[in-house]
């Protein structure tokens, strides 16, 4: 993983992009505008992160676990307070 921390572009990023190799995550997407010295700059800002195909799998499968232990959870809330 590579965070590129905030950035800008005179391009509105998407949200996910996927390439050959990587998958990029921007996120906290706003537009701005600022000074440049005589003109303004008007484009986006936002973070940049940047994970091989291999992390974000890894990513991916540890949040789905994470859900699914999750709604255990849920599960055994709900059925205990019905059966008591």
């Amino acid at each position: 993983m590579k965070n590129f921390g905030v950035v800008k572009s005179t391009v509105k990023p998407s949200s996910l992009a996927i390439d050959d190799s990587s998958v990029w995550i921007s996120s906290n997407i706003t537009e701005i505008t600022e000074p440049v010295g005589e003109d303004t700059f008007t484009g986006y800002q936002y973070e940049l992160i940047q994970y091989s195909k291999d992390e974000y799998i890894q990513l991916l499968d540890t949040q789905m676990t994470n859900t699914q232990l999750a709604l255990v959870d849920v599960y055994e809330l709900v059925t205990s307070t019905t059966t008591a």
